[in-house]
């Protein structure tokens, strides 16, 4: 495999990118003189072997109905053996468009407009939203900060069950706090929704972003199997190999039973994949896939050592130790500032587009989160852009 060039610059703007082309909508940010480190995609290209898949597709010129899915399905099984040592058959897996829509099957099938749904919070904002849209309450769970990183608290949620949970949706590892649960935090998450008879969903989308030196991501279905009747295991490549576009991801689950209620409100709901993501994700999963995902975490974690390096030395600035995901939460509260107030020096004066924490629900309020999959000038020129904007703290 040839070295991927994750340093070249690749001008996504006026491509229909929504990481770039909305940014000035978003946040009031020029793509023009601005950084976009928000929507959690990478300014890379993906392996070769999926740009091959694309064009031998586009090549044959006709685009029916994809059939059986072998190539892909044994893709995963390979996948997921090898890189995280957890066997599944090609029958637990079923097809959605992206994790987003896999969820929302999840919450619309198992669950009764009322019920109530565990988020542990800060979280991936789109959880909320899709429960909220069906009609289901959320209960947040705020995570204890522990220093620098994220803990289970367990005493203080036990006072916020409302009695209508019926579902927690764990994200593992932890977007955007960036933690890898450790096999004793995934045990206790397990044995709390056994205990209180809940559906568990384990979105585990960036298990293959984990960072050198960190924890091995441990996958939920190989902790606790026992739990497998409540068990739905989210998994996709497209934040991996930077093909969100395909719009593909995959819910695995074990249990017979749990399976065919999900897959009947598929099959009501008219839920079939396209041939390219199809075809992208099965040369994704591959020898020459794994060789450019050692070689971006590497890449990754050098970009993570310049941006913490930088903007820890800006007093009241914390940016939280990246485990896994390429996305950077930095802690403000140490400043002083309201959110608005280094909300619009990152906007208006860093003209940086970062996602707001509090968006992320509880605990997220003093936060912004960066996403360092860009090339490593774009993250040398934001954190000096940063340390220009907060100069006066300094």
């Amino acid at each position: 495999m040839t070295k991927p060039d994750f340093d070249e610059i690749i001008d996504r703007i006026g491509t229909d990118c929504s990481k770039w082309d909305d940014m000035q909508s978003a946040f009031g940010v020029a793509p023009e003189d601005g950084i976009a480190m928000w929507v959690a995609d990478m300014d890379f290209r993906p392996p070769a072997s999926v740009q091959r898949a694309v064009e031998a597709i586009a090549a044959h010129g006709v685009y029916g109905y994809p059939g059986a899915n072998r190539a892909y399905t044994e893709a995963i099984r390979w996948w997921s053996e090898t890189r995280h040592g957890w066997q599944i058959q090609p029958e637990w897996i079923l097809t959605v468009h992206g994790l987003v829509n896999g969820t929302g099957i999840c919450i619309d099938a198992l669950l009764q407009p009322g019920d109530g749904v565990i988020l542990m919070t800060p979280v991936y904002h789109a959880f909320a939203r899709i429960t909220r849209a069906a009609g289901c309450e959320v209960t947040e769970f705020p995570l204890a900060l522990e220093g620098d990183r994220y803990g289970l608290d367990w005493d203080g949620w036990a006072v916020r069950m409302t009695g209508r949970e019926k579902m927690l949706i764990l994200c593992s590892p932890h977007n955007p706090g960036g933690r890898v649960w450790s096999e004793a935090e995934l045990r206790e998450i397990a044995d709390f929704c056994v205990k209180h008879d809940l559906i568990l969903i384990s979105d585990e989308i960036h298990a293959d972003i984990v960072l050198p030196g960190s924890p091995r991501h441990q996958v939920m279905a190989n902790v606790a199997p026992e739990i497998a009747p409540r068990l739905i295991t989210l998994t996709a490549a497209t934040k991996t190999f930077n093909i969100a576009g395909a719009h593909i991801g995959n819910m695995i689950i074990a249990d017979e039973a749990l399976r065919e209620r999900i897959r009947q409100r598929m099959v009501a709901l008219g839920i079939s994949p396209g041939m390219f993501g199809l075809g992208m994700v099965a040369a994704s999963y591959s020898p020459e896939g794994a060789a450019w995902v050692d070689a971006l975490v590497e890449y990754l974690d050098g970009n993570r050592r310049i941006f913490d390096e930088g903007i820890n030395a800006i007093p009241g600035l914390r940016s939280m130790p990246l485990e896994a995901t390429y996305l950077a939460w930095v802690d403000f509260s140490a400043t002083g500032m309201s959110s608005e107030e280094f909300i619009t020096r990152v906007q208006s004066t860093a003209r940086i587009a970062a996602n707001h924490g509090g968006s992320f629900g509880l605990g997220g309020e003093h936060f912004q989160r960066f996403n360092l999959a860009t090339p490593r000038a774009r993250v040398v020129e934001a954190v000096e852009r940063l340390q220009r904007a907060f100069s006066d703290l300094q």
